[in-house]
């Protein structure tokens, strides 16, 4: 295991409204207010995502397996960003619970992710940590790194 001590920063209060797109919204506020590390939180509803629900088999690297839905559904998640610099973008690692009914996709929010109604949001900026990701040659992923 590898770990580096950092502190809260800022903190911002998110509401992103009928259809915005997600993603793209976190890694937009994380580019214009330049925050580097980062935690997102959020819920509420989406009408669309594409959800990595995990591999198709046990193996490294491993190969996504894709669930998607447009129906409209409740939305409880957590992520974290690593904006790695100038001209870079932020990379985003969100996760979340997606349910309607009785049905319900745990997972990886990766495309497509729009919003339904409202998704109120609360990010979490981390300061003094030397934490970045990278693409790793052994998994085929970005992966967490520490600089020094």
């Amino acid at each position: 295991m590898q770990y580096r001590q950092g502190s809260f920063g800022r903190v911002f209060l998110l509401k992103f409204e009928d259809h915005d797109d997600l993603l793209a919204e976190i890694k937009k506020l994380a580019r214009t207010e330049k925050v580097n590390v980062g935690t997102v939180m959020l819920l509420g509803g989406m009408r669309t995502a594409g959800v990595v629900a995990g591999p198709r088999e046990a193996v490294i690297p491993p190969e996504p397996l894709w669930k998607e839905f447009s129906d409209a559904r409740e939305v409880l998640g957590f992520g974290t960003f690593f904006y790695k610099g100038e001209g870079d973008e932020p990379v985003l690692h969100l996760h979340g619970a997606i349910g309607r009914g009785g049905e319900t996709i745990t997972g990886c929010i990766r495309r497509d992710g729009t919003v339904f109604l409202v998704i109120e949001a609360v990010i979490t900026e981390i300061l003094g940590t030397d934490a970045y990701k990278a693409h790793d040659d052994a998994t085929g992923v970005a992966m967490l790194k520490f600089r020094s």
